[in-house]
């Protein structure tokens, strides 16, 4: 699977927030939106204000490609019952971002990095697909022999996010456990994003 390798701190900057929860934020020097000073902006058309709520949420579930957001709202289409709340909760639900909201790793991008290394296991066997679907009552770890690793343990006891509600966390064993399915409103997004315009505009171009 792809991996993003672009500049992080330039959509950051773009969307005005330290969305992928840097240590070092990236707009502590640099505050304005990339471009010739400041980047003097337009007002956005509709189409624009849809296509960046849209990026919005590609990138805090670490710059997914379109191909896997148009994938995961297809499947939710599917489904029975609400298809926002089915949409987000596979996006959330991913093995990569339960890693990052576990505290496991400092960032969405390290918490891609250990699970594709082989670092990560789900119900005590090694998952390596970051796109794994993690469902209520499994457990995710951190393999035995890689708990040493300084990225894992300055994350853990790093204080500036929590563990959301509908996850337990274990740190003396290096482990989680998805209590339940996450509502949209449980989710800690960094910023605000109109889920109903992304499901309205994916609906309208898929």
């Amino acid at each position: 699977m792809a991996r993003y390798t672009g500049k992080k701190n330039r959509i950051a900057r773009r969307f005005g927030v330290n969305i992928f929860g840097r240590v070092r934020n990236p707009l502590l020097h640099k505050p304005n939106p990339p471009g010739m000073h400041g980047a003097r902006r337009r007002k956005k058309s509709d189409f624009g204000l849809q296509l960046e709520e849209k990026q919005k949420l590609k990138a805090i579930y670490g710059m997914l490609s379109e191909k896997q957001l148009v994938s995961y709202f297809q499947k939710a289409v599917a489904l029975e019952g609400n298809t926002a709340q089915q949409f987000v909760e596979m996006l959330e639900c991913r093995l990569d971002n339960i890693v990052y909201r576990l505290k496991l790793a400092p960032t969405i991008f390290a918490a891609q990095q250990l699970v594709s290394h082989g670092h990560i296991q789900v119900d005590g066997k090694k998952v390596d697909r970051r796109s794994f679907q993690v469902k209520p009552g499994m457990t995710v770890s951190v393999k035995e022999k890689s708990r040493n690793m300084k990225i894992i343990n300055e994350a853990m006891d790093g204080p500036q996010r929590s563990v959301p509600e509908y996850l337990s966390f274990d740190k003396a064993h290096h482990s989680g456990q998805l209590l339940a399915h996450p509502l949209h409103e449980q989710m800690p997004w960094p910023i605000e994003i109109s889920l109903p315009v992304i499901c309205d505009f994916l609906a309208h171009t898929t």
